[in-house]
């Protein structure tokens, strides 16, 4: 390892697994599709769906499952009333 790879390494420590794991945590939520096939593995206490249905989720950083919904706009209605800051996942 050079002097400069030791200096930033220093300086600029790694993040753990378990901090990045908690990063966003309570702050920022992502918004996700899915198909009504696929909820019940996030949502296992949901009541049977009508296959092929589209739905929304929001989630936190870490994955957690908030709430889920049938619109996009009442996904993100639940982030602003819970002041969280949303990003969308592809």
């Amino acid at each position: 390892m050079t002097e400069i790879e030791k200096a930033s390494a220093d300086t600029n420590p790694a993040i753990t697994t378990e901090m990045l794991a908690t990063l966003g945590t309570g702050q920022v939520a992502y918004v996700r599709a899915f198909r009504s096939e696929e909820v019940t593995a996030l949502f296992p206490n949901v009541p049977h769906l009508t296959p092929g249905q589209r739905l929304w989720a929001l989630l936190s950083a870490d994955g957690t499952p908030i709430v889920l919904a049938d619109t996009p706009q009442a996904v993100l209605a639940n982030a602003m009333e819970n002041n969280l800051v949303t990003v969308s996942r592809h």
